[in-house]
């Protein structure tokens, strides 16, 4: 128990010694490792105050007491509470600290005892997982029971393989499971889940799930699905880091890709990583609270999903309670603020105990506590303890109570009280005195009558009159003295109201004046404040819509523009002044366009037509004149208008059937309502209903072939999607004969994402045409044929090797080959173009390039300098290369010289650039210097113009009103050289002096005589120490 608390007489010396309990050090939360090896499990929670005498302590677990024994596993030292030999279900929980003395007692903030572990997985085994090539794929963790945070990864096939994240492989850290957006042949292997907890350091490993591919063909292309999905709401602490996930299945491979709905860009803090795969916010604050969209987009389409970041804040106080010294039977006000996300709530406490509104005088709302009629027994440490689900905060304050004669110094009675013509006034007498005396009033001279006085010692005054204005006085009087107080009382005419209530009804974007005027007293000021739905109405905010019109003193008129539905409802003007308030309100009735019709069912559907029925949604004050329907199928870009029966489906009618739809397709369906004055939010859509199977009717497109090996006739088409195969075991049939032959061979092709088929047969003779037709069928019978097309069998190689080869070196890093073309003959060995290939002396790889036609000539680039390369050529069709060349050889010529141009320098003169720089000397291995290139431009995009010379300086005649941009390359027969460092010429306009910039490349450096002002421009190589400089030359 606390010690009990007595009056203590205490002289001035004695209370500057003494002191309250304040902590200087408060317990903090504890997570402990349950796998921590060490012998002596323990762990300590610190807990220091001052104040004097000396505190003592105490501790509360889950509320309930501790009472630390010889025998027990808890210790104190001073404050701090040790606990030995821990035990899991027996020690976790939430510790206080209490410290007190003489002056009372003070509990700490709440700290919390867990224990972190991880167990092993519980299965030993998994089922493979069968794919389709080209087929995405999840691959679930399910993490084994734990306390702690978890981190995640997957082997593959055998350790230390583990698999790396990037655009097609996904590894979720909230789940653990492992996305592959579209599945390759080297996927195929077994999978393991490693997950690791952060606090305790164990790792686990999961039974391997093998990954293997189905042998029944490729998954076509797809539209994203996405299978990673943040929550629709995310509550994220202020300062924290927040990282949601957004992953995305697909064929091609989405790309991924956020943006935040409002529109504002991303800030330079926010980190998208993993291809897009995790947005991270760190240092979360108010501003990045919004709704937030992840976009899955390939060729196929594109999906979303939108989650709101929410933000939150633990209590923070922003006014706290102070000691305080009060006489007896004074009231006490005590205030405690905080700020926070959801908004804190406030209990108090008196010496470590929560206080209760056990009696009238002590008053507790939210952070304020009120103490009416003090006593000594409310002498003690007080707290204020601030909280929401996040955490809670303390404040302490002493209240110290002591007994003084009347005095009305800090509350004299307000000099000029004012009450309207018969309305009823309350005047004040609140005189400091303890313990409370008598109170009696008095106006001028006369004793006023006690049945006016109130119990507290104020006066009120009922209906009243111009004859009750004058001077009043308050007189207070207790064992220790007399004091009084006086204040003037005047009466004013009441305020008046002249506009009568009304209800007004308008159209959705109309604007409409709601009049609110009154009569009032000309001495007093006004003020209007309006509510709508007892809301206080913030003008300049609610996006510009309500605007305030009262022209005269009189008048607090409003306009509300560009009415929307959201207008509609109750708006109440409140009038008031010092001495009265008064209100009237008007109800508006908004027309607007419908609400989303309700209940959308489909109840009967066939192979092209669906039967549909809805429920009416609100009318919004306007009669529905029209319903449209709309659809949506997997296949479709978002929503689409469809045709109905009847045509034009009126508002009156609840039901219509869809027609023209798609076969073996699953639809979804809305309403939308339209009525005179617009369309309004479609409905939630209906259920997934699939139409029924029928036989095809569409051919694949694009059918053509060619090419192959000897004696085989290839057929290619363009698959049916699969929204036109209207039904299941969709196949094609493919039908051929020689060209002006009569019958028809056929083969089927069982698959709907087949696109080729082959015919073999040894009589097939090269490149013989055929004609070809390709058609369809399902489960519900054949389709018809395709349009008949020639397509030509196989053919064979060029048979001739080309002639005539010649290959010379242009320069060092390029060869020009020559030859003559092979003539077209009868033989069915077409020539499409040549095959050019080279490698130098004792490599066994080389490369090739290819022309395409009758070109006789290649260049090939890309060759080193001083160096023998060997080229042949050989005639090519769509059977492959004919045979090779004879063998030429070459030799590259010495390559450019490698070393810049170096100390350029610059100047103007006379709208002329004059550039300067030193000779570039060849070294032995390369080609002499035979001249320079200049190029320049006016911009970094623009392409440049080049300028050549066989000296080391050049005039450029160039407007000076631009920026240009210069490099300087020298060139021999081996070809160009390296650059010099790009120069920037700045924009010189309205040039009267002759100035000069130099660019600095070593310490040597001088000012033409022509220059009146020399610029130095350091490169990156150098620094300059100390202020910009402008030299002049004569200084």
């Amino acid at each position: 128990k606390d010690a009990m608390l007595s009056p203590v007489l205490v002289s001035p010396i004695e209370s500057s010694v003494l002191q309250s309990p304040v902590f200087t050090k408060q317990p903090g939360s504890i997570v402990f490792p349950v796998d921590s090896q060490e012998k002596n499990r323990e762990v300590v929670f610190s807990c220091e105050a001052q104040g004097s005498p000396s505190p003592l302590y105490r501790w509360k677990l889950n509320g309930t007491a501790i009472t630390p024994k010889s025998v027990s596993h808890y210790s104190l030292s001073g404050g701090n509470l040790r606990i030995s030999h821990l035990d899991k279900d027996q020690d976790a929980g939430t510790y206080q600290c209490l410290a007190f003395n003489s002056f009372g007692t003070i509990v700490s903030r709440e700290a919390s005892l867990t224990f972190a572990y991880m167990e092993n997985f519980k299965t030993h085994r998994r089922s493979s997982v069968s794919v389709r090539e080209g087929q995405g794929v999840v691959l679930l963790c399910g993490p084994p029971s734990h306390s702690g945070d978890l981190t995640f990864s997957w082997i593959f096939n055998e350790y230390p393989s583990f698999v790396k994240q990037d655009t097609r492989r996904f590894i979720s850290q909230e789940t653990g499971n492992l996305y592959i957006a579209k599945v390759e042949p080297s996927d195929v292997g077994n999978y393991t889940c490693v997950v690791t907890n952060t606090v305790t350091k164990t790792r686990v490993q999961g039974p391997p799930t093998p990954l293997v591919l189905r042998s029944d063909g490729i998954m076509g292309e797809y539209e994203p699905k996405i299978e990673v999905q943040f929550p629709e709401i995310v509550h994220v602490a202020k300062g924290s880091t927040v990282k949601v996930e957004c992953f995305a299945l697909g064929n091609p491979v989405p790309s991924i890709s956020w943006r935040r709905m409002d529109g504002i860009p991303f800030s330079r803090k926010v980190d998208v990583r993993k291809a897009s795969g995790v947005l991270e916010i760190p240092y979360f604050q108010q501003e990045d609270t919004g709704t937030y969209e992840c976009v899955a987009e390939n060729s196929r389409g594109r999906n979303t999903v939108k989650g709101k970041l929410s933000f939150y804040a633990p209590p923070h106080l922003i006014e706290k309670p102070q000691d305080v010294q009060k006489p007896i039977d004074d009231s006490l006000v005590w205030e405690c603020k905080a700020t926070g996300k959801p908004k804190p709530s406030y209990r108090w406490m008196k010496n470590g105990e929560n206080l209760e509104s056990l009696e009238e005088r002590i008053q507790v709302a939210n952070g304020l506590l009120s103490i009416s009629r003090l006593m000594l027994s409310d002498i003690g440490m007080y707290q204020c303890v601030a909280g929401n689900k996040h955490g809670e905060v303390y404040s302490n304050a002493e209240l110290k109570v002591i007994a003084v004669a009347p005095d009305f110094s800090q509350n004299q009675l307000r000099s000029h009280t004012m009450v309207k013509e018969g309305g009823d006034v309350l005047m004040e007498c609140r005189p400091k005195m303890s313990p409370w005396g008598g109170i009696s009033w008095r106006k001028g001279s006369e004793t006023l009558q006690e049945i006016s006085i109130l119990d507290n010692g104020n006066l009120r005054i009922q209906n009243a009159t111009k004859p009750d204005a004058g001077l009043y006085t308050c007189v207070a009087r207790n064992q220790f003295g007399v004091a009084s107080s006086s204040g003037t009382l005047m009466v004013k005419e009441p305020t008046i109201i002249t506009t009568p209530p009304s209800t007004l009804d308008v159209t959705v974007g109309e604007s409409i004046v709601l009049p609110c005027q009154v009569t009032h007293d000309p001495s007093l000021e006004l003020k209007f404040t309006w509510f709508f739905n007892e809301q206080l109405i913030h003008f300049g905010n609610h996006g510009g819509y309500f605007e305030k019109v009262g022209g005269q003193h009189s008048a607090g008129d409003i306009m509300i523009r560009n009415i929307q539905l959201r207008h509609a409802g109750k708006y109440t003007c409140a009038v008031q002044t010092k001495v009265d308030s008064i209100s009237i309100a008007a109800d508006l009735v908004v027309r607007g366009p419908p609400g989303p019709p309700t209940s959308i069912h489909v109840e009967e559907i066939s192979d092209t037509t669906a039967s549909l029925s809805w429920r009416p949604g609100p009318d919004n004050h306007s009669p529905v004149t029209t319903y449209t329907i709309q659809a949506r199928t997997p296949f479709s870009l978002g929503w689409q208008a469809v045709t109905t029966v009847p045509e034009v489906v009126g508002g009156r009618r609840l039901t219509a059937t869809v027609i023209d739809l798609s076969p073996w397709v699953e639809y979804e369906f809305r309403v939308l309502a339209s009525n005179a004055i617009g369309t309004g939010e479609p409905s939630k859509p209906s259920k997934q209903a699939r139409t029924k199977e029928t036989s095809p009717k569409v051919t694949p497109a694009n059918v053509s072939g060619g090419g192959g090996s000897r004696s085989e006739l290839v057929i290619t088409w363009e698959p049916v999607p699969e929204e036109l195969q209207n039904g299941g075991g969709f196949g094609y049939v493919v039908a051929f004969r020689p060209y002006g032959a009569t019958g028809w061979m056929q083969a089927a092709v069982p698959s709907s994402e087949a696109s080729k088929y082959v015919f073999k047969n040894e009589s097939i003779q090269p490149f013989s045409p055929f004609q070809v037709k390709v058609g369809v069928y399902n489960n519900e019978g054949e389709g018809p044929f395709g349009p008949v097309i020639t397509i030509y069998s196989a053919e064979e190689e060029p048979g001739r090797a080309p002639t005539r080869i010649r290959a010379k070196s242009l320069s060092a890093s390029e060869i020009e080959v020559s030859w003559k073309a092979l003539p077209w003959n009868t033989s069915k060995r077409r020539v499409l173009g040549y095959e050019v290939s080279q490698k130098r002396e004792k490599e066994e790889a080389a490369s090739v390039q290819r022309t395409v036609g009758n070109q006789t000539s290649a260049i090939i680039r890309g060759v080193r300098g001083s160096n023998t390369y060997y080229v042949t050529v050989r005639a090519y069709n769509t059977a492959g290369a004919g045979l090779p060349s004879v063998t030429v050889n070459v030799t590259t010529k010495k390559p450019p010289p490698s070393q810049p141009p170096a100390k350029v320098m610059w100047n103007t003169l006379n709208s002329k650039i004059i550039l300067n720089w030193e000779q570039v000397k060849a070294l032995e291995n390369e080609s002499e210097v035979t001249g320079y290139k200049v190029l320049y431009k006016r911009n970094r995009h623009s392409r440049p113009s080049v300028m050549e010379t066989n000296t080391t300086s050049v005039e450029l005649s160039l407007p000076m009103d631009e920026e240009y941009f210069i490099q300087i390359k020298p060139f021999g027969e081996g070809g160009e050289g390296s650059s010099s460092r790009q120069i920037t010429i700045p924009r010189i306009p309205g040039q009267s002096l002759v100035d000069c910039f130099l660019i600095l490349h070593s310490s040597q450096w001088r000012c033409h005589s022509y220059c009146q002002y020399c610029f130095i421009v350091l490169t990156t190589d150098w620094s300059f120490s100390g202020p910009s400089h402008v030299f002049k030359r004569n200084r």
